[in-house]
């Protein structure tokens, strides 16, 4: 069994995956050992684990990993991974972006892929049907835009994500807010597949992260929503560089 943590800007997220299979899932604000020993008493024929963060690394963590599991490894720019990486400055490519990619070959491969992920930022990032990563680009994510909206000007009010449809002309500051940013998202995305879509008919569309699920039914193209795209894709890039009859590594 492997133990895979994803430690992200906002949260950190551990599962348990059995043969490719996640059979256990936590999310929490911070990643703490005595989390990471409860996981471990529950499943204790856990033997591999794979940490990736966006954070600075926390050494206490890991060393406890290694001394816990009989093959450990981060997710580092220079890990290998089963995509062909034509990123030009790989060493800056985020590892949820790579993780996210190899989760989505790993559902979908063979096919051209677009993987929209809608979290603190948005990243758009695509595969080739041959399985190479071609890189992508971010913007800022809803709660981002919404926060920055309020914080740097004078009289803007903070918002949220609204609870009704929103529409082409807001007739209240509030509305027009909520509206602009929800939209203005929509049609960022629906022009990516437009355009993306022109080359390649066959586009194949997935959305991860936080705020998938609230913008899924509002784009027009069919798209898979995977929650776990980069619980996948670190699980596989584990399974890639550990199998089970090899010793610890270190990346």
């Amino acid at each position: 069994m492997n133990l895979v943590i994803d430690i992200g800007n906002t949260f950190a997220k551990t599962a348990v995956t059995d043969r490719g299979e996640i059979v256990s899932k936590n999310v929490a604000q911070e990643l703490s050992c005595p989390a990471i020993r409860d996981m471990l008493r529950a499943y204790p024929d856990i033997d591999r684990a794979i940490l990736s963060t966006t954070r600075h690394p926390d050494k206490t963590t890991e060393d406890y990993l290694r001394q816990q599991v009989a093959q450990f490894m981060r997710f580092e720019p220079g890990t290998p991974v089963p995509l062909a990486n034509l990123y030009a400055t790989p060493q800056t490519l985020g590892a949820d972006r790579l993780a996210a990619a190899v989760g989505a070959w790993e559902v979908a491969p063979g096919r051209e892929l677009l993987i929209i992920d809608l979290g603190s930022a948005i990243t758009i990032d695509r595969v080739s049907a041959a399985g190479e990563y071609l890189g992508g680009n971010i913007s800022p994510g809803m709660a981002m835009r919404f926060e920055a909206l309020h914080r740097l000007t004078d009289r803007l009010p903070l918002c949220v994500a609204p609870s009704e449809a929103a529409v082409l002309t807001g007739n209240t500051t509030r509305q027009a807010i909520e509206s602009g940013v929800v939209l203005g998202i929509i049609h960022e995305i629906e022009g990516y597949i437009a355009r993306l879509g022109e080359k390649n008919s066959a586009l194949t569309v997935f959305f991860t992260g936080r705020d998938a699920n609230f913008f899924a039914d509002k784009v027009k193209k069919p798209i898979f929503v995977s929650n776990d795209l980069v619980i996948k894709g670190l699980n596989r890039i584990l399974e890639y560089n550990a199998p089970s009859n090899i010793p610890d590594i270190e990346t």
